[in-house]
C-alpha cells in the first residue's frame, strides 16, 4: 500500500517517451523512502527518496533538484498519473507536519525537525521522439471516415463536418451552415492536406455564435413584446442543458424534428427519461453545486495549527458528498424534505474517519446511515459546515444567515452602520476563555444587535457541537457547549435534528425558495414577481406527489415560462 502523494488526470497529447520529475519536501532525519510512479495502475519507476543518491538535501529536507525517472513510453490520451509514497508499517506515522494521513505539503519547517517527506510537485516533461501523428479517442470520434484518395476526401470532409456541426450548433444544418463550414475546410486543405482541413473547419464551428450562445429563433413578422411558444428544436436544447448540461442527444433531436416536444405529455415523458439517465447527474454538480454554494469551498481554509487534518482532499470528499446526496434524491426521486429529514448520507473512508464513523474503507464513496443521532441531512454536511466558519473558530451567525438565505431565501438584512464585529466582544470573563456562545449572548445585549442575531443566533448555535471542519464536538475552550436557543416560531433547539424538525414545521419557505432557485436555473434568468404564481402553482402540485423532485422538475418544464418566450425589440426577419 501508499501513503500518500499526487494522483492526477494527465492528458498525453501524443505517443512517445516522457520523464517524470518530482520534488519534495520534509524535515530533519528522514531520509529512506521509495516513490512508486504508475500510469493506470501500472508502476513505470520506483525512486528512492534517499541522502545515498547524491542528491543535495538541504536543512528543511528539499532536494537540491527534483528526482527523475528515465524516459518512458506513453501512449495519447487521458490517463490516470500517480506518485505515491510506499509504506513501510502499518502503525502510526511520527509526522510533525502533517500528523495525518495526506502528504501533500507546502508548509515550511526548520532545522532539527523531524518529519515525513512530502510531495510538493510532480512535472511531467514530453513528449520526446514522438512519431506521426498519434491515434486517440478524440481523433476517433472526429475521423467517422478516411479517405483513400483524392477524390474520396471531399466527401469525407462533407460527412465529418456536417456529424459535428449538428451536433454542436445543436439543430439541423441549413445549406449555408454547410457552405461557410466547408469554405474554411478549403482553405486549410490547400496548405496542409485533408487534416489540416478537417482542424481548420472544426476551429471554425468552436467560435461560431450557434456553437456558443443558445441562439432561440423567432417567428417572422412577430412584433416587439408579443408572448409566443419556443421553437421545438430551441425547446429540445432548453430541456437538455437543464437537465443534463450538454447538448440534446439524437432521440430528443428526432423528436424535436418530428414537433412532438410541443405535446405537454410527451414533453413530461421525454424530462423523465433524461432523469433517469446518469447524464441527470448534472443536475447535483451544476444546479446543487450552485444554490448550495459548493463553490465557497474552495476559499475555505481553516487554520493549520488547529486543525491539522483538514486538506484539500477532504475538502473535495465535501463537496463530492453534497453532490451524491442531492444526485440520489434525483434518480431515485426522493422528496425534497429529505434535504433535512434523511439519515443517511454518502462517504469514503476518508471522510467517514474525520466524521468518526466506523466500517468504510477505501476510495469510493458509499451510502451509510448516520450511526448516531447527531447528524440530518444537509445540516450534517462538512461542505455546509466548513463553508460557514472562519479559520479558527465556528461562526453561529454564518451558518443562520446560511439556512435563512440558501434554504429559506429570507436574507437577513445587513447589519446597521457602526455595529462592533464579534472579533471585538471580549473573548475573556476573568481568567477563563469565553465559548463563541457565551460571546454571542453578550453581542446581543445590543438592543441593536438583539433585533436581527435574535433570529439568525439561534439557527447556527444549533449547529455549534460541529467544529470548523464539521467534526462533532461537546466543547470549546474546555468548556461544556451551550447551544440552547428559541427559534423565531418559539420552539426551543439545540441540535441540528432538533433544527431540521423546527424547519419542515413549516416546509413552505423551503419548497418554494428550492423552486424559485430551479426556475433560475432552468430559465437563466432571475425569478421575476410576475413568476410567482407559477412557482405556487409548482409547489402546490408537488405537494400533492410527496415534494418527490421529479414533481418540480417536470413543473418547471411545463411551465409557460420555460416553453414560451416573449419577443425582443430587435426582431430578425
Amino acid at each position: 500500500g501508499t501513503r500518500g502523494g499526487v494522483s492526477e488526470l494527465h492528458t498525453f497529447p501524443a505517443d512517445g517517451k516522457y520523464i517524470f520529475s518530482l520534488g519534495f519536501m520534509s524535515g530533519w532525519g528522514e531520509r529512506f523512502h521509495d516513490i512508486d510512479i504508475s500510469i493506470d495502475g501500472e508502476q513505470i519507476a520506483l525512486l528512492r527518496y534517499s541522502a545515498s543518491t547524491g542528491r543535495l538535501i538541504d536543512f528543511q529536507g528539499r532536494l537540491g533538484y527534483p528526482m527523475r525517472t528515465d524516459s518512458v513510453f506513453v501512449r495519447a490520451g487521458q490517463r490516470r498519473v500517480v506518485a505515491a509514497f510506499v509504506r513501510q508499517n502499518d502503525g502510526p506515522y511520527e509526522d510533525l507536519i502533517r500528523p495525518n494521513d495526506w502528504s501533500l505539503s507546502g508548509t515550511e519547517t526548520s532545522y532539527g525537525t523531524t518529519s515525513l517527506p512530502h510531495v510538493m510537485h510532480l512535472t511531467i516533461e514530453g513528449p520526446h521522439e514522438s512519431t506521426g501523428i498519434s491515434e486517440t479517442p478524440s481523433r476517433s470520434r472526429i475521423f467517422s471516415c478516411r479517405p483513400t484518395s483524392q477524390e474520396e476526401e471531399r466527401p469525407c470532409a462533407e460527412r465529418i463536418i456536417g456529424r459535428l456541426a449538428t451536433q454542436a450548433y445543436r439543430r439541423e444544418l441549413e445549406d449555408r451552415d454547410i457552405e461557410a463550414l466547408l469554405d474554411f475546410y478549403d482553405q486549410g486543405a490547400s496548405e496542409g492536406g485533408f487534416e489540416l482541413g478537417i482542424r481548420t473547419a472544426i476551429e471554425a464551428m468552436l467560435v461560431s455564435p450557434y456553437f456558443l450562445f443558445r441562439i432561440e429563433s423567432e417567428p417572422h413578422g412577430i412584433e416587439a413584446g408579443e408572448i409566443f411558444p419556443v421553437d421545438d428544436i430551441d425547446l429540445a436544447s432548453r430541456l437538455s442543458f437543464f437537465i443534463w448540461g450538454v447538448g440534446p442527444d439524437a432521440r430528443l433531436l428526432s423528436a424535436a424534428h418530428e414537433d412532438r416536444l410541443s405535446d405537454p405529455d410527451f414533453l413530461e415523458s421525454e424530462t423523465l427519461r433524461m432523469l433517469s439517465d446518469p447524464r441527470s447527474e448534472s443536475l447535483s454538480t451544476r444546479f446543487a453545486h450552485l444554490w448550495l454554494r459548493l463553490q465557497d469551498l474552495e476559499q475555505v481554509q481553516p487554520d493549520a495549527f488547529w486543525f491539522p487534518n483538514y486538506s484539500k482532499q477532504l475538502s473535495e470528499d465535501m463537496r463530492r458528498e453534497t453532490e451524491l446526496f442531492f444526485n440520489n434524491l434525483v434518480r431515485e426521486d426522493r422528496s425534497l424534505l429529505e434535504l433535512l429529514e434523511a439519515d443517511y448520507t454518502f462517504v469514503n473512508e476518508r471522510l467517514a474517519d474525520h466524521y468518526g464513523f466506523k466500517g468504510v474503507t477505501g476510495e469510493e464513496f458509499l451510502r451509510v446511515n448516520y450511526p448516531e443521532g447527531n447528524r440530518r441531512g444537509l445540516l450534517g454536511h462538512g461542505s455546509v459546515l466548513a463553508q460557514t466558519s472562519l479559520a479558527n473558530r465556528t461562526s453561529p451567525v454564518l451558518r443562520g444567515k446560511w439556512v435563512m438565505e440558501v434554504l429559506l431565501g429570507v436574507p437577513p438584512p445587513p447589519p446597521p452602520p457602526g455595529i462592533p464585529d464579534l472579533e471585538e466582544t471580549s473573548n475573556t470573563d476573568g481568567a477563563r476563555v469565553l465559548t463563541t456562545s457565551e460571546r454571542m449572548r453578550v453581542h446581543r445585549s445590543n438592543p441593536t444587535c438583539a433585533s436581527c442575531h435574535n433570529l439568525i443566533d439561534p439557527i447556527g448555535l444549533a449547529l455549534d457541537h460541529f467544529d470548523v471542519t464539521g467534526k462533532w464536538r461537546t466543547r470549546e475552550n474546555r468548556m461544556l457547549l451551550d447551544t440552547r436557543g428559541t427559534f423565531y416560531d418559539g420552539t426551543e433547539i439545540s441540535t441540528a435534528p432538533e433544527l431540521a424538525d423546527a424547519l419542515l414545521k413549516r416546509p413552505i419557505p423551503l419548497v418554494r425558495n428550492f423552486t424559485e432557485n430551479l426556475m433560475t436555473y432552468a430559465l437563466g434568468r432571475r425569478v421575476e414577481v410576475s413568476d410567482q404564481p407559477t412557482v405556487r402553482r409548482i409547489a402546490r402540485e408537488a405537494k400533492k406527489d410527496d415534494y418527490r423532485l421529479s414533481s418540480f422538475i417536470v413543473g418547471v418544464v411545463l411551465s409557460d415560462a420555460f416553453r414560451m418566450k416573449q419577443a425582443t425589440e430587435l426582431v430578425y426577419n
